[in-house]
């Protein structure tokens, strides 16, 4: 069944702070506020990697499930994995879902877009969420249909980073990452390999899930993304400048740790 990664979501405390951080290091400009996720007591920013999605969430008020995650986790870093299917095929994951008794956090419905967060208690890891898009069933899975979380068709022509070209991996950590990675790979009904390192993986359509131990003292989360990068030394300069802790080819920014691979 098809399956891409369509958006990550982060969650951060300071807005102004993070957002200035994205845009002076990866060049990411936002594309999209959403008021909608006021509700939730949250403000938010996407920005376009590629024909995918960076989204920041922060809290705006007391008692939120992105304020309790930050202090559950010891601060910024991932938050959710958000996973594109197709119109036909979303159904498929729903129902695959119930049936092995994953509770359905949360569904969304807007018309143009239908979606569904899955529990990260019986998931692990991060919320993971599965959507679709139903602007035009018969070609759901084509990358420049509109997408509501980024406000339906705007984003398509706004400027994108000159660095960032798209996501090449999501990096989940555990204590056991064999056991975590072979739960999604259940849940997501996709075959689990090993890459070159080891690491457990879970191969999708257009990039990589991939499972490491955690050696952070976070616990398990979302705690990697490998980005493909036009100019890594660029980058890696502007890293610098701004005070970032740097290993290597990867850079800490928002709790995450950025891989940036030379995009082809």
């Amino acid at each position: 069944m098809s399956l891409r990664l369509r958006q990550i979501c982060l969650v951060a405390a300071d807005m102004p702070a993070t957002e200035k951080l994205f845009a002076d290091v990866l060049d990411l400009p936002v594309c999209f506020r959403d008021p909608a996720v006021g509700a939730f007591g949250l403000e938010n920013i996407l920005c376009q990697v590629g024909f995918s999605f960076l989204e920041v969430v922060v809290p705006t008020q007391e008692d939120t499930a992105g304020g309790r995650y930050i202090e559950r986790r010891g601060g910024d870093g991932g938050y959710m994995v958000i996973l594109q299917t197709s119109y036909a095929e979303h159904p498929v994951y729903r129902q695959r879902a119930l049936d092995k008794g994953i509770r359905i956090a949360h569904e969304m419905d807007y018309g143009d877009f239908n979606g569904m967060q899955l529990h990260p208690r019986d998931v692990g890891a991060a919320i993971l969420e599965i959507d679709r898009n139903d602007a035009d069933p018969e070609d759901s899975m084509r990358p420049d249909q509109p997408w509501h979380p980024a406000g339906g068709t705007a984003w398509r022509d706004l400027p994108t980073s000159s660095l960032i070209t798209s996501y090449r991996a999501a990096e989940l950590q555990s204590g056991d990452p064999m056991k975590l990675a072979e739960h999604w790979a259940d849940v997501l009904d996709r075959t689990l390999s090993i890459d070159a390192h080891a690491n457990p993986c879970i191969y999708l359509d257009d990039c990589t899930l991939r499972f490491v131990h955690s050696q952070d003292g976070r616990g398990d989360g979302l705690g990697g993304l490998d980005l493909a990068c036009r100019d890594v030394d660029a980058v890696l300069a502007r890293a610098a400048d701004a005070g970032l802790e740097i290993e290597d080819d990867t850079i800490m920014l928002c709790g995450m740790r950025l891989k940036l691979v030379l995009a082809a």
